[in-house]
């Protein structure tokens, strides 16, 4: 299947969610996951008309973005080590992963020295899976309110990757419950937090379904073809 083709299925996929789901399809949006994808390729995405694409690496992002050029806007979705902070901020539009403090006061302090102020998103780790970050639902209100507290930090909202499961519908309970703690953060904290990042191949319409506003989608667009040693394919 084309890029064209892939782009297109899967957008007609997320809008049949969004109906299902009584929602727009412009509350959704879509962020290619183009981690491994060659900046050849991205362009071929760029040229169909999207816009949004989002990479796990930092540095690999950074020479992908002046390959690709104008037209393309960058989410960093993958766990931003802090010796790549000073890399990662101002580079992308949205940072999804912060998952700690000492993290968020990194982004700050670097978004201060350079007199912006960096949008992200609070990593939750609603399973406390040993292997990925993110932080538990327990320690969110600690993480979010330090969080809310720096100047040249934007907290836009949440995002989590759930378990592996056998089938799509299985993770709706993940999905369902980091949307009520969403809920439960803007009603404790009084701020808005209009974002929730989660749904990726196997599962973003049920992630749509149950109040996704970005799905990370790589697999569906790109294939699997790009994998290279020590890194899986775009998700």
């Amino acid at each position: 299947m084309t890029v064209r083709a892939a782009l297109a299925s899967v957008l007609e996929r997320i809008e049949r969610a969004c109906e299902r789901s009584g929602r727009g399809h412009d509350d959704v949006k879509l962020v290619a996951v183009s981690k491994t994808v060659p900046a050849a390729t991205v362009r071929r995405a760029v040229e169909c008309g999207q816009t949004v694409f989002g990479e796990n690496r930092v540095q690999e992002a950074l020479g992908k973005l002046d390959e690709v050029g104008p037209g393309a806007r960058w989410h960093l979705i993958g766990h931003l080590q802090r010796n790549k902070v000073r890399l990662a901020v101002g580079a992308f539009e949205l940072i999804h992963a912060i998952d700690d403090v000492d993290l968020a006061r990194e982004v700050d302090r670097r978004a201060a020295a350079r007199r912006i102020v960096q949008p992200v998103l609070l990593q939750v780790n609603l399973a406390r899976e040993a292997t990925k970050f993110g932080v538990g639902a327990d320690e969110l209100p600690a993480v979010l309110d330090a969080a809310l507290g720096l100047a040249h930090v934007a907290v836009r909202g949440l995002m989590m990757i759930p378990p592996p499961v056998a089938r799509a519908d299985d993770s709706r309970r993940w999905f369902v419950e980091l949307r009520e703690l969403r809920g439960a953060m803007v009603r404790r904290t009084g701020r808005d937090l209009p974002e929730l990042s989660m749904g990726m191949t196997d599962d973003f319409e049920v992630a749509i379904e149950e109040g996704a506003t970005l799905v990370r989608v790589g697999r569906a667009i790109f294939g699997e073809r790009h994998a290279t040693e020590g890194q899986g394919p775009p998700r």
